[in-house]
């Protein structure tokens, strides 16, 4: 029973450890190269499909009826929108200079991302709200999928693709994985309500197959620093900037949601992020150690969720024990 409290305790940093040391085990031991080339081939495919679940997942359990918009809603997206904007031509100043370009798409892809799928279920933990946290995840979503298409192919144009193209081509894979979750959600709460409500039923299943996620993220992270060709000091300098990004993102969610009314809810969708769509599409239409960033990112982003996780528990056992007290 201790062993089965401690991971749900912390889920989140066993799950990082598992999809790091599997992918280590599978590099150093030779007799295992064939199938870890199969496995990571498998990987690539599914990966996004892992993003499409768990967004289908927490769509499947919110009340459309209460996603209405909030001004802390407004407040973090065109904080996000002027983040990018500044980090994109940061690396237009400095498109000579590979070493500077790569820490600046490193940074925008941890910014540019969307709100983790995860994100309204470590909320409702702490104390937030999961129905105005799940409405900026599916408006979250949405910029993201406008955005990414935008941005990215001003930033790399090796793929032989005029903007447009490259535009309807990153906007149409984002939209199957980020609109369409939202719109089967939507198609199984209305008909067909049975497969819905069993779906509902499952305890935390958006958390865990975020966390399952997560290990697979973890091992890509890895995979692309191994097969780097980059320095030790320019993963230190991302590894150090993306957790300075992190505080930096969290702090301004909290300043916005105070001032908006609703500091543990903006704070935690302005910082926590869909790293794994981050890696992604980082790995697949920037330099591949862009996604090192995001990698980076998620294990910073899941110590600091592990902890509010750890702090709340805590608050409220003393909370509890006090009101025994005073009942005593």
């Amino acid at each position: 029973m201790d062993i089965i409290r401690f991971l749900k305790d912390w889920t989140l940093p066993v799950a990082i450890a598992i999809g790091t040391v599997c992918y280590l085990i599978f590099y150093y031991v030779p007799q295992l190269d064939t199938l870890g080339d199969e496995l990571g081939d498998v990987v690539d495919v599914i990966f996004p499909w892992m993003v499409f679940s768990t967004l289908f997942s927490t769509f499947c359990r919110i009340d459309f009826h209460q996603m209405r918009p909030h001004r802390w809603h407004v407040g973090v997206i065109v904080t996000q929108l002027v983040l990018i904007a500044l980090n994109v031509w940061l690396i237009m100043c400095v498109e000579g200079d590979l070493w500077l370009k790569l820490l600046l798409e490193s940074l925008l892809t941890c910014i540019i991302g969307p709100a983790a799928t995860a994100a309204p279920v470590v909320t409702a933990k702490i104390g937030g709200n999961i129905n105005t946290m799940t409405a900026f995840v599916v408006l979250s979503s949405f910029v993201c999928s406008l955005t990414i298409p935008a941005v990215f192919p001003l930033l790399e144009r090796g793929a032989g693709l005029d903007f447009w193209s490259a535009f309807l081509i990153i906007l149409q894979k984002l939209a199957i994985v980020l609109i369409l979750p939202l719109v089967l959600g939507w198609f199984m709460q209305h008909f067909a309500k049975k497969i819905c409500a069993w779906i509902v039923s499952i305890p935390d299943l958006s958390f865990y197959l975020w966390a399952a996620q997560l290990s697979v993220t973890s091992g890509v992270t890895v995979r692309n620093i191994v097969h780097s060709d980059a320095g030790l000091s320019l993963l230190l300098m991302i590894a150090l900037l993306s957790l300075v990004l992190c505080f930096v993102l969290f702090a301004i969610g909290r300043g916005v949601g105070h001032r908006l009314g609703d500091p543990i809810n903006s704070g935690q969708a302005s910082f926590q992020k869909n790293t794994a769509l981050s890696i992604w599409v980082a790995y697949t239409y920037l330099n591949p150690m862009a996604s090192v960033g995001a990698g980076c990112y998620v294990l910073w982003q899941n110590i600091i969720n592990s902890l509010e996780l750890w702090q709340y528990r805590k608050k409220q056992g003393t909370f509890k024990l006090d009101i025994s007290n005073q009942t005593n």
